[in-house]
Order: C-alpha cells, then structure tokens, then sequence
C-alpha cells in the first residue's frame, strides 16, 4: 500500500531585487564573456559583433517570457514547472530534462575554462586542468552546502572582480583596436571554415552559441521560491541582468577583435581556453596577464557557483514530482536549500569536466538551452490574457527564434541533443511506473 506522502517544506524568501541581479549577472560575466566569444569568433569571423546583438535581441524575447512565466508562479524550477503547468507533463519533462543537459555542459565548460586560466597564469602543463576542474568543482558545492545567503555575497565580490578586469581590458585595449580595427574588421563577414558554414550559416551557428553566454538570467527564475514580491522583483532583475551584459559582450568583442583580429581570438580560445589574458598579454598591457587571469577566475567561479544554485532548484523540482528519484527533494534542516540535489548535481559536474573539450561542451549546451527556452516561450503564450505582463507577440518571436537557432549549431550536437531528449522521455515513463506521479502542489 502506498504511504502518503510527507508535507513539502518550501524554502525561504530572501532575495530581493538587487540579490537576484548579482546572482543573474553572476551566471552570465563568465564563460560567455571570456571564453564563448572567442568560440563565435571562430564560427563568422569579425561578424561575432553582430551575431551578439542578435541573441541579444533573442534573449531579451526570452527573458520577458521567462520574468511573467515566474512572476505569476515564483517557484523553484522555472519552466519545468511552467511546462507542466500550460503544457502537460511531457513538456513539463523535457524542460527540466533540456535544463539539466544545457547547464551541466555549461558548467563543464566553466569549470574547463577555470583551469585553463588559472593554468595559463600559472605556467601549468594542460594535464593540470581536469584535476584543477574537479576540485574547484567540489569547493562550490560545499560552499552552496552552506547556505544562500552566504553564497550570495560571495557572488557580489567576484563579481566585482571580474567587473574590475573587464573593464582594464576594454580601457587598456581600446587604443589598439582604435588603430587597428580597420584592418582586423576587414572582411566583416568572414568565416573562418572551423564549422564548415558559408555566410549565413555561419552567422546563425555563431547566434547560437552567443545566445548561451545570455541565459544566466534564468538562474533567476528557477529560483523563484527565494525571491521575495516576485511578480515585482523577478521581471526587473532579469530585464537589468539582459541589458548590462549586453553591453559588456560587446565591448569586450569589439576591443577582442578590433586589437588582435579573429584569428589570434579564436586561437587563443582553443590552445590557451584564456583568450582575454593571452590577448592582455600580446598587447603589452601593464600585469594583464594576472588582472585577466585574476578577473577569469573570480568570473568562472560566479558561474559555476550559480549554475550549482540553479540546478539543483531544477532537480529538487523534479524530484518533488517523481520525474528524478523523490530523495533527491530533502531539504537541509533549516530550509536554506537542497542537500541532495546539490549533492547530485556536483558529481554530475564533476563527471562532465572530464571531457575536456570546452567547443564540444558549448555547443551541445547550446543546442539543449534553445529547446528549453522555446519550450517556455510556448508556456508564456498560454498565461490567461488576464495575468499577462507582456504582449503575446514577444512569446511567440522568442519561440520562433530558438526554434530556428537550434538547429544551426552543427548537426553532431544537435542530433546527440535529441537522442538525450530521447533517453530523458523515456526514463520518465520509467519513473511513473516506479515511483507514481508525485503530489507536490505548489501554493503561488
């Protein structure tokens, strides 16, 4: 006979507007800004300018659909909740399932990136970086054992930072891109034949993989159950983290590029994984080399602490529901977060960081993050009229777009994305057999 079920604990409100903004641009100033670009760099060339603008302009879509989705349901999980509140269960899966794929392969190629600059900085052989990766692996997820509020702040002075660093970069380079960015922007749309795209195709795979340098605002989102007057807080701290990124992207691209051009980017992206200390260091800039690296490091590190944030909100929900084994949903004692999943989720990042291959990470992680945010944008085009915050055109835009985007990362990836989305579906048909349909209701 099966036993009731015991009562859910939620877990404690206690961010606000600004604490929501450093976690979401926490999320998004590290492997986007130095590392990801440098990977677009390598796809169209100088054009990377462009295609940043774009998923810009894709994310922005997203991110209105993601702010009213949690404003009206502030709850751990984002749109795997979303997908089984508008969609059913199945879609309600896959965004969980999608969510998990993405961000543990962006965490993989966080923690990559982490050892390369640290490495790089110190003079290490490349056989230091998966050691190095697993450890600092291991740091975060104790330090998210111990609780939010602490994570938190440790967010607001790396992030400060790295803020710090991004800025010497942009200053000191910027002479140089000035002199020659005639020259180094010259064929502008210029692929560089590492994907094998012409023209377009080439822009749209870029787009793509600059879209995920974006997404950390839906670190925000899934932590929904945290934040205190949500329908207020969450719309403005995803709006300002989307904004501010932007602006960041592209003046550290355009002085990237413009000062060293494409080629030497992309390279340094590829052998060194530290594209912003090599170039710091080419450019003869006073200590660049340690304020990059230091600025890296404390980046990367924001990275890896939020997607452990995030993602272990994504399996507590899950495993609420029975999609993932229900031990996975025990909170610590007073509330302050999950123990299990965040347990789960950095060996699941540690397993991951042995790849080793950070195009590889991203890209399938680009692929699986444009799934998830298409399925909700379909979630957001089925608010009543009535709890809308955003017109209905912006969803469907945001949906059309990751639809479309989705598909011009290279087919390896996109077809390994589906077979995984495959597995996924059917280990859910497992989990309801096995442990039935879990009866966790979410009180809004």
């Amino acid at each position: 006979m099966n036993q009731p079920d015991k009562p859910v604990r939620h877990l404690t409100r206690e961010l606000g507007v600004p604490g929501a903004t450093v976690l979401g641009l926490g999320s998004m100033l590290g492997s986007g800004v130095f590392l990801s670009i440098g990977l677009g760099v390598g796809v169209v060339g100088p054009a990377v300018v462009l295609a940043i603008a774009v998923a810009a302009a894709v994310a922005a879509c997203n991110a209105l659909s993601s702010a009213q989705l949690a404003a009206n349901h502030p709850r751990s999980g984002g749109s795997y909740e979303y997908g089984y509140i508008y969609l059913g269960h199945v879609a309600g899966f896959a965004a969980g399932w999608t969510f998990l794929l993405a961000k543990s392969a962006s965490a993989a190629t966080a923690a990559l990136a982490f050892a390369g600059y640290l490495a790089h900085a110190l003079g290490l052989a490349a056989g230091w970086h998966v050691p190095l990766a697993l450890l600092t692996v291991a740091a975060l997820t104790l330090l998210v054992l111990g609780g939010l509020r602490r994570s938190t702040a440790v967010v607001l002075v790396l992030l400060t930072i790295a803020l710090a660093a991004l800025i010497y970069f942009v200053v000191g380079g910027a002479p140089a891109a000035w002199a020659r960015g005639a020259e180094n922007y010259r064929p502008f749309l210029d692929p560089l034949a590492h994907d094998g795209l012409p023209g377009l195709g080439a822009f749209f795979h870029a787009t793509a993989l600059m879209f995920v340098a974006y997404t950390g605002y839906g670190r925000i989102a899934t932590m929904g159950e945290e934040v205190r007057q949500p329908r207020r807080t969450i719309p403005r701290a995803i709006i300002a983290t989307v904004a501010a990124s932007m602006v960041i992207y592209l003046a550290v691209s355009l002085v990237g590029v413009g000062s060293v051009g494409a080629e030497f980017y992309y390279r340094a992206t590829i052998d060194d994984h530290a594209p912003l200390g090599v170039i710091a260091e080419a450019l003869g800039l006073p200590g660049g080399r340690w304020v990059l690296a230091l600025g890296a490091l404390a980046a990367l590190l924001m990275v890896l602490l939020n997607l452990i944030l995030g993602l272990s909100r994504v399996v507590l929900a899950m495993a609420r529901r029975h999609d993932l084994p229900p031990g996975l949903a025990r909170l610590s004692p007073r509330g302050h977060g999950p123990t299990a999943a965040t347990l789960f989720v950095g060996a699941a990042m540690a397993l991951l960081a042995l790849s080793g291959n950070v195009r590889a990470t991203w890209s399938f992680s680009a692929f699986a993050v444009l799934i998830y945010y298409a399925i909700t944008n379909l979630a957001a085009l089925r608010i009543p009229r009535q709890r809308r915050l955003y017109p209905w055109p912006i969803a469907a835009a945001g949906l059309a777009a990751c639809i479309f985007l989705a598909f011009w990362v290279e087919a390896r990836y996109w077809m390994a994305g589906l077979a995984m989305l495959g597995l996924g579906l059917a280990w859910q048909l497992l989990a309801r057999r096995l442990y039935g349909p879990g009866s966790f209701v979410h009180q809004d």
